[in-house]
């Protein structure tokens, strides 16, 4: 019998899935969008750029706020809203009613993978907090890996605005099933066995109730805080590339027809997908041999190591099929780091879960901010895109070092 846990980890990786659906439509939609908005490729840097400020921005509010209110109502909100906004983004008419579009879209998104965490923390054994973040967190490569080839279908046959549309309305469908269905905490649902409850309690982080937050600044001003928000801080500049640019790059490098640059496209995501199960069962492999502190630093510290040189064999090569399997040796390490990350905010936030999470995710939202717009300016300004390959191996490098320092042992506490 499916234990009802598993269950809720299904609904969480459906949610990052739909999340990331909704996200990376506009990245399959740059070349349509551009020619209907007369966009430039630095304007659609700056489209690509206001979604992930908005995102940064309101990542920890959006984490406080599943940890004073719980995952059930505040994931039921973060999906309607970025929802609307996803349909929205079909009615922008400009430059600036687009960029104003996507901010929000941003903002409505933030928050999710805090309060998502927050549920990992009420309803996940210690000893499966691995895999279970890598399943999480597979859902939102697998959703973007196979919604570009997708999407390029839908854009080409029905038109970019109607597959927001259509994409919005499946996003409020989603929040209310989660409503209906989802509880804070497994002793609250009444559907799960009652012995099934007795494990989790007994195998579970000791959490207090939802509401007992401490105050931001004494989050904040915590070291393992910071350290934590530096090395994601890295991963994400790594990453959103893959989010963002590569389909265009791709298509554009290598002269491909739209589908087929989907297709390209969605292999190094997949091997993200494939990044985080593994990172997630070898962090729960070295957990259960006793070694907390190992199971966290060693996945993420090997997987910096794989993406940086991923990203430096990839720029040099000229065939497409060499660069796809570098730069998805690149997409594997830095997906192996997030496992680790997410666990670890889990590990020293226990009841501030959402709190920590949040202001981990806005930190490596803001490296995505920069890798949206940087990437474009760096491609213009040096005439090769191996200038930013080279800048975003030496974070993946700076971020071994910084996970060195972290101890997972440490909680946050007043």
């Amino acid at each position: 019998m499916i234990k009802g846990r598993y269950i809720f980890v299904l609904g969480t990786f459906l949610l990052t899935l739909l999340l990331y659906v909704d996200r990376i439509c506009i990245s399959v939609a740059k070349d349509p969008i551009a020619k209907s908005l007369d966009l430039s490729k630095e304007q659609m840097g700056w489209v690509l750029s206001a979604f992930a400020l908005g995102y940064a921005l309101f990542q920890t509010p959006g984490g406080m706020m599943a940890d004073k209110w719980g995952a059930r109502k505040v994931l039921a909100a973060i999906i309607i809203v970025w929802s609307l906004f996803t349909g929205f983004t079909a009615k922008a008419w400009n430059y600036i009613s687009m960029l104003v579009i996507r901010f929000l879209f941003g903002a409505g998104e933030a928050g999710a993978f805090p309060a998502i965490n927050r549920v990992v923390v009420s309803w996940i054994p210690l000893k499966e907090r691995g895999i279970v973040t890598g399943i999480n967190f597979s859902g939102s490569r697998l959703g973007a890996a196979f919604a570009l080839p997708l999407l390029s279908i839908l854009i080409t046959n029905w038109g970019w605005q109607n597959t927001f549309y259509l994409l919005g309305a499946i996003g409020v469908v989603f929040a209310l099933l989660w409503y209906l269905i989802f509880k804070d905490k497994p002793e609250e649902h009444p559907l799960l066995a009652e012995n099934e409850k007795e494990f989790i309690i007994a195998n579970r982080q000791s959490i207090t109730a939802i509401g007992e937050q401490l105050p931001f600044k004494k989050i904040i001003i915590q070291r393992n805080m910071w350290l934590a928000m530096l090395q994601y801080f890295c991963s994400n500049f790594t990453f959103f590339f893959a989010l963002t640019w590569l389909y265009p790059h791709i298509k554009e490098k290598f002269q491909l027809e739209a589908v087929a640059a989907g297709w390209y496209a969605s292999l190094p995501l997949i091997a993200g997908a494939i990044g985080n199960w593994f990172s997630g069962w070898w962090m729960d492999k070295i957990y259960t041999k006793g070694n907390y502190k190992k199971s966290r630093w060693l996945p993420a510290v090997t997987g910096f190591a794989l993406s940086a040189l991923g990203l430096i064999i990839s720029s040099f090569m000229n065939d497409v099929n060499a660069a796809v399997l570098f730069l998805s040796l690149a997409i594997f390490g830095a997906d192996m780091t997030l496992p680790p990350s997410w666990a670890f905010c889990a590990d020293i936030g226990k009841q501030q879960a959402g709190a920590v999470s949040g202001n981990m995710n806005m930190a490596g939202n803001l490296g995505a901010f920069i890798t949206s717009f940087a990437f474009p300016y760096l491609l213009s300004w040096a005439g090769s895109p191996s200038i930013f390959f080279y800048l975003a191996a030496l974070f993946n490098v700076l971020a071994v070092f910084i996970w060195l320092q972290m101890n997972p042992l440490k909680k946050i506490s007043n």
